[in-house]
């Protein structure tokens, strides 16, 4: 699953945070995890990475939601 435009476009920049940093920090460890993989050991263990990355993506949608309905049953 994927990010809508307005989920995207309600991400606010962090102070101090190094993206690229954070990029080639993510592809040395995909890199260490996978350098002595087949291929086919890497597309599996790419297609399990992506699913872990819906779950958690379904995971924070649902709870966004929850709270937004709390706020709404909260209201007077």
């Amino acid at each position: 699953m994927t990010l809508t435009t307005l989920e995207l476009s309600q991400i606010k920049p962090i102070p101090g945070f190094d993206c690229v940093k954070m990029k080639r920090e993510i592809q040395a460890q995909i890199y260490e995890e996978t350098k002595h993989m087949t291929w086919e050991e890497r597309r599996e263990h790419t297609r399990k990475a992506a699913e872990r990355f819906d779950r958690e993506i379904e995971r924070i949608r649902a709870e966004r939601q929850r709270r937004a309905a709390e706020a709404r049953t909260d209201t007077p």
